[in-house]
C-alpha cells in the first residue's frame, strides 16, 4: 500500500511541474563559455561577463530578456531570447498541477542553479515566493530550462539555456548573491493594459506593473517585499514612489485614450501556453496529416523531445468581450493565425451599429521603455529552416486572484456559439523532405 502511495505521489509531481532529475554528474556542459558573439556584444555595450544580471520574461510575447548592470548601478538590455515553450494561460500559478508558468518577482541564488539537469541545464525560478505563500499557493520545480517541453516552466532550447546559464554562472561566480527574475503576463504597456482591462487578473497585473514601472524609470533592481497580499516596491524611497505614481497616471490616461479610440477588451485563450512566433511558424510547415511532427534528425538533436505541438500552430484564441467581461454573443472566437490570413475584397462599410464585434487585430504595441536595442534581435536570424518549434498542449484554465483574499480559480466563461463562423485556417499538412516521423508524446 505504501509503495502504491509513493508511486502515485511521484507521478502527480511529475505531471505538476518540470520534474528535473539529475542527468549526469560527469557532464561539463555547465562550464560552457559564453559564446564569442555574445562576448563581443557585451564589449560593444560596455559590459563585462562579471557584471550582475537581471532577467525579465513575457508570456504573451514569448520572450525573455537578459539585462546587465553597469558600473553606475543601472541596468541595460544585453539580449532578447525567444521562449520555445511556456504552458498554461496568462495569469499567476495558483496550485500544483494547474500547469501555470509563474508570474511575479523571484530571486535565483547559486543553490537554484542545476548543472546536472535532465533538461540539459536549468535554474529554479524560486516559486513559491513570500507573495505566493501569502495566498497558500502550492507547487514547485518551476524552472527555466532547455528542450521545448513545459509543464509550468519556461523552455528555452538547449542552445539558448546554455548561453543564459553561462551568463548567470559568471555573474553569480563574480559575487552577485542572487539575480532577480521578473515574470510578466505581457509587456506592461498601455495597449496591453487596454486590451486586457476586463481580465480578472488585472488588479494583480497592476501590482506587477508598479515594479516594472520602477525598473523602467530607474533601470535599477526594485527592492521587493510583501505586505497585505501585495508586492511592495522600494518602500523607503519616497522619490521613486512619486515618479512611479506619475508614470502610472500617464499610462492610465494613455490607456483611457486607447479605449476611447476603440481598442476592444479581449481574452486570449491558449491551448496550454504558447511559443515564440518563429517556432510556431516552423511548426505549421512540419506537421503531418496524422498530427505527427516530421523533423530531421539534426533538428531533433537540437531541440530535444517533441510533445503535443498540435495546439501551437494557430496561436491563442482571441475572444472579444462585452462590458461585463463575458464573450460577446454575436462574436465567434478567432485565432491569431486566422486573423493573419489575407483579407477578402472589401465590402461596403456597414452602419456603425452593425460592425462585427470581433476584436480588431492588435496594433503595434508601444515598446517598453529601455527594452529595445539597436541591433536586430539575434533569434530573428536563427529560424530560417523548418522544424524549430516544439511544445505541449492542454486546456487548463487561467488562475485569478483578488488583493483582499486568497485566490480561487474561476471557470472560464463558455465560448460563444459558432454560428456562421469561418473555421480558422489549418496548418499546412506536409512532411519535411528526408525527415522522420516523431509521434506526439501522450504525457506532459
Amino acid at each position: 500500500m505504501m509503495k502504491r502511495f509513493a508511486l502515485a505521489a511521484s507521478l502527480a509531481l511529475a505531471l505538476a511541474a518540470c520534474q528535473d532529475d539529475s542527468f549526469s554528474r560527469s557532464s561539463t556542459r555547465h562550464l560552457s563559455p559564453i559564446p564569442a558573439a555574445t562576448m563581443s556584444l557585451m564589449a560593444q555595450k560596455g559590459m563585462s561577463k562579471s557584471d550582475p544580471i537581471l532577467i525579465r520574461s513575457y508570456k504573451k510575447e514569448s520572450e525573455m530578456e537578459i539585462w546587465k548592470r553597469g558600473s553606475d548601478g543601472r541596468y541595460a538590455l544585453l539580449k532578447t531570447y525567444p521562449i520555445c515553450r511556456w504552458s498554461g494561460q496568462l495569469g499567476p500559478k495558483v496550485r500544483e498541477g494547474d500547469r501555470q508558468a509563474p508570474e511575479g518577482f523571484y530571486t535565483v541564488t547559486p543553490g537554484q542553479m542545476n548543472p546536472n539537469s535532465a533538461y540539459y541545464l536549468s535554474f529554479d525560478t524560486g516559486f513559491p515566493n513570500a507573495y505566493d505563500r501569502s495566498f497558500g499557493r502550492t507547487g514547485g520545480n518551476l524552472m527555466v530550462h532547455g528542450s521545448c517541453s513545459s509543464r509550468g516552466c519556461f523552455a528555452m532550447t538547449d542552445q539558448n539555456i546554455a548561453e543564459i546559464y553561462a551568463l548567470a554562472r559568471e555573474a553569480l561566480g563574480s559575487g552577485q548573491r542572487g539575480f532577480q527574475f521578473q515574470s510578466y503576463p505581457f509587456r506592461m504597456n498601455a495597449y496591453n493594459m487596454a486590451e486586457h482591462r476586463l481580465d480578472p487578473n488585472m488588479a494583480f497585473w497592476k501590482n506587477l506593473k508598479e515594479g516594472s514601472d520602477y525598473f523602467e524609470l530607474t533601470k535599477e533592481e526594485p527592492r521587493v517585499s510583501v505586505a497585505n497580499h501585495r508586492y511592495q516596491f522600494n518602500v523607503a524611497d519616497a522619490g521613486a514612489d512619486s515618479a512611479v505614481a506619475q508614470k502610472q497616471q500617464q499610462d492610465e490616461q494613455e490607456t483611457a485614450n486607447l479605449v476611447a479610440r476603440g481598442v476592444q477588451p479581449i481574452k486570449l485563450v491558449y491551448n496550454d501556453g504558447d511559443s515564440h512566433e518563429s517556432f510556431r511558424q516552423a511548426l505549421s510547415s512540419a506537421m503531418g496529416a496524422d498530427g505527427s511532427l516530421v523533423v530531421e534528425g539534426r533538428m531533433r538533436d537540437k531541440f530535444g523531445d517533441v510533445s503535443r505541438p498540435e495546439g501551437l500552430s494557430s496561436g491563442p484564441q482571441r475572444i472579444a468581450l462585452d462590458a461585463s467581461g463575458k464573450p460577446k454573443a454575436e462574436a465567434p472566437s478567432t485565432t491569431v493565425a486566422a486573423m493573419n490570413q489575407p483579407a477578402p475584397a472589401p465590402a461596403p462599410a456597414p452602419a456603425p451599429e452593425k460592425v462585427a464585434a470581433i476584436a480588431p487585430a492588435p496594433q503595434a504595441a508601444p515598446a517598453a521603455t529601455g527594452s529595445s536595442s539597436s541591433e536586430t534581435p539575434f533569434y530573428k536570424k536563427m529560424f530560417n529552416s523548418v522544424g524549430d518549434l516544439f511544445g505541449n498542449s492542454t486546456t487548463s484554465q487561467p488562475a485569478t486572484e483578488t488583493a483582499q483574499a486568497p485566490a480561487t480559480t474561476p471557470a472560464v466563461s463558455p465560448l460563444p456559439p459558432q454560428r456562421n463562423a469561418t473555421p480558422a485556417a489549418k496548418a499546412p499538412q506536409r512532411r519535411a523532405q528526408g525527415g522522420s516521423t516523431i509521434n506526439v508524446a501522450a504525457a506532459n
